[in-house]
């Protein structure tokens, strides 16, 4: 089993596979995709390595994020091979869902067992103000899809943003009375790049929980291979609520995953200085090495990230790793 310094388990992987995003968000990247690096991204053949030395160290959940994955064509077949992986139990995705209709039946296909749509509002022009595009009726049609389908859960992701949503919780509340969707709202984090818009617009989300529980709001269990939300569900509510609280007390203590980038580097935390490379392993079906290299790794992971201390490491923008 996957073991840093502190006794944590790491049975979750996030694996970008593209920092290329087609949507220009006001926290990630304002100013769209700036190419400023070889764009040698990970082949199928080296994600089908990483997926089988992750699986045999113990991980059972892959998330394929980027950027924007659904930009790489070959997405189903990266899908597919996470999914046939001797271990890996649970496959999931992180998308902006700009083409989720038209994408929905090859992920499927594939075998797709979780999918995570960003919508950081659910009024049509807020939601073009923040990302550059005027697709949510589109994106909600695709989500409406999936539901009907039943096959995969699905999430919604909310960036909590003074300015543009922290005031308008009960649009969400409302949405999710009849909706089976788990909501999940994510505090801005501050990034190398956004210091300025972190400070006008961070939100805490430790109100929101508070105003969950004294509304009835329940915790929910959590599995071993969940993300870092508090989740929470209501009888009179078919949607959930999930909370990531980056700066809040302990937030590290729970922590069971790790990334690699498009890249392929390892990245500890999302915050380190750099990302470890792995590049050099991949290039022959004999993962041994590989996971000797990994394990050897390991033992550079931190406690703690420390954002507290303003120190965001080398994540210039959320989109270098998927969050």
């Amino acid at each position: 089993m996957l073991t840093d310094n502190f006794g944590r388990k790491f049975y979750y992987l996030r694996l970008s596979i593209t920092d290329v995003c087609n949507f220009r968000c006001s926290y990630c990247l304002p100013d769209g995709y700036q190419c400023d690096q070889k764009r040698d991204f990970l082949s199928v053949p080296e994600i089908k390595r990483i997926a089988n030395a992750f699986a045999q160290m113990g991980t059972e959940k892959i998330r394929i994020t980027g950027g924007e994955p659904s930009l790489r064509k070959d997405l189903p077949e990266i899908i597919a091979t996470c999914k046939q992986t001797p271990g890996i139990k649970r496959v999931a995705i992180t998308s902006n869902g700009f083409k989720l209709p038209e994408h929905l039946p090859a992920w499927l296909d594939a075998g797709i067992d979780a999918i995570n749509i960003s919508i950081d509002s659910l009024d049509p022009r807020q939601f073009n103000a923040i990302t550059g595009h005027n697709k949510l009726p589109h994106i909600l049609k695709g989500i409406d899809m999936a539901l009907a389908d039943g096959r995969p859960s699905i999430k919604v992701n909310t960036v909590l943003m003074r300015e543009y949503n922290g005031y308008d919780i009960q649009t969400y509340l409302d949405w999710l009375k009849d909706t089976p969707v788990t909501l999940r709202f994510i505090e801005l984090m501050q990034t190398g790049d956004n210091k300025k818009f972190f400070d006008a617009q961070h939100v805490q989300g430790s109100r929101i929980r508070q105003n969950l529980i004294l509304d009835g709001w329940l915790p929910a269990i959590r599995d071993r291979s969940s993300g870092p939300a508090q989740e929470f569900y209501h009888p009179d509510y078919l949607g959930r609520i999930g909370l990531i609280m980056p700066y809040s007390k302990d937030f590290c203590n729970s922590c069971n995953r790790l990334r690699i980038s498009s890249l392929g580097k390892l990245h500890l935390c999302l915050f380190t200085e750099q990302g470890l490379s792995l590049k050099e392993y991949l290039q022959q079906d004999d993962i041994e090495p590989l996971k000797a290299q990994i394990t050897a790794m390991m033992t550079d992971k931190q406690a703690t990230h420390f954002l507290h201390e303003n120190l965001t490491g080398a994540t210039t923008n959320l989109s270098m790793l998927g969050g």
